[in-house]
């Protein structure tokens, strides 16, 4: 009986130094290729966080624009709603500080002003007040709701998006880009579509000549009908 007792005992034989070294190895590589890839993640997500986040104010710029260029009204158009239209104007593109100013119909109704939905929009870059660290200026949004205001109109001034290089819009026509459209000296419609391109500028100032910029194309529906040819003659 103690000779069975004794041959169990020596067959159970302990784990040697050198094998709990060489697991204790074994546990801190797998450990550390763990931390590698879970520090790798957390890097990602937060690189993947702010980049959403430096987005968000752009998309939210662009959309304004683009709903404004959706409502765009040429000047000179037939019928009272269309008379409250006045000037396209869009210049200075290719100069990095272009300026667009049209009448669009996204003015918002309210029981209180005798306005209607048709307003003033002027989109132009201001030095921003005070001047940050960064090397950009403020995309600002001019909006004028009294489109009929015999003296100086009641302005109100948003700031679209900060730390913007340049601004431009281009103008098409049907077959070319042009950099300049104003109805008031020629151009009696309005262009066929606008292209808006932002580029920002860095934080702290560096040169970023090869950052991709910003751009948006809205093609324009609305055209005014004053080159259509009436009839004099009365119906027969």
């Amino acid at each position: 009986m103690r000779a069975n007792s004794k041959s169990i005992l020596q067959g159970k034989r302990g784990f040697t130094l050198l094998e709990i070294l060489l697991a204790l190895a074994i546990s801190a590589i797998v450990l550390a290729g763990i931390g590698t890839v879970f520090y790798g993640a957390i890097h990602l997500r937060d690189r993947t966080a702010a980049a959403i986040e430096a987005s968000v104010p752009i998309t939210q710029a662009l959309g304004i624009i683009r709903r404004d260029l959706l409502g765009a009204l040429p000047p000179g158009g037939s019928g009272s709603y269309y008379s409250l239209a006045g000037d396209f104007r869009a210049n200075a593109a290719g100069t990095g500080s272009g300026r667009l100013q049209i009448f669009t119909t996204t003015g918002v109704l309210n029981d209180n002003d005798p306005w209607s939905d048709v307003q003033e929009v002027v989109y132009e870059l201001h030095d921003p007040v005070p001047r940050g660290s960064g090397s950009g200026r403020d995309l600002t949004r001019v909006v004028v709701r009294n489109v009929l205001a015999t003296a100086q109109p009641d302005t109100v001034e948003r700031v679209l998006l900060s730390n913007v290089r340049s601004a431009e819009f281009e103008c098409y026509d049907g077959m070319n880009w042009q950099t300049s459209w104003d109805t008031s000296a020629g151009n009696t419609n309005l262009p066929t579509a606008i292209k808006v391109r932002l580029t920002m500028a860095s934080e702290s100032g560096a040169n970023l000549s090869g950052q991709q910029p910003y751009e948006l194309i809205v093609p324009l529906v609305a055209q005014s009908r004053t080159n259509q040819v009436q009839s004099s003659g009365g119906s027969q």
